[in-house]
């Protein structure tokens, strides 16, 4: 099972920006946990970090091209205006999950990309990616 994450921009400086909102836990310690878990469900996990919107166009139709069979991404800096990428989540073939380190919804925030998602798990902190990751894997088994 082939899987990406996409992180948009401004999530390499995780730990760093914002703590109080984002936590402590930095994009390479967070890496290294769902390195760690894609290896226990035994699934091949890339990771893209981009402050470009085109970048991770041009990413996930490569990765679909090569036999993706599924996205998990946190919009980040895209959230507001990604209109490009959530069009291209509609274009491809392979379920997207949406995921955030805090509740958008409490903070007021609205998504254009979820449409384009099968779901979307907020703010359960650095675990909304373990859960995602999980269940990517269990809807992909079904």
């Amino acid at each position: 099972m082939k899987l990406m994450l996409i992180q948009g921009a401004n999530m390499e400086h995780l730990g760093r920006r914002l703590p109080e909102l984002y936590g402590r836990t930095t994009a390479k310690e967070l890496d290294s946990i769902l390195r760690r878990r894609a290896r226990e469900l035994e699934v091949t996990l890339d990771i893209l970090y981009t402050n470009t919107e085109g970048e991770a166009v041009t990413a996930i139709y490569k990765a679909e091209r090569a036999g993706l069979d599924g996205l998990i991404f946190n919009p980040a800096g895209f959230l507001h205006a990604g209109h490009a990428f959530r069009d291209c989540l509609k274009s491809i073939q392979a379920p997207a999950i949406e995921v955030h380190i805090t509740n958008i919804e409490k903070r007021g925030v609205v998504s254009v990309t979820t449409e384009a998602a099968v779901g979307m798990i907020a703010g359960f902190g650095i675990q909304s990616y373990i859960l995602a990751l999980d269940a990517m894997v269990a809807r992909l088994a079904t």
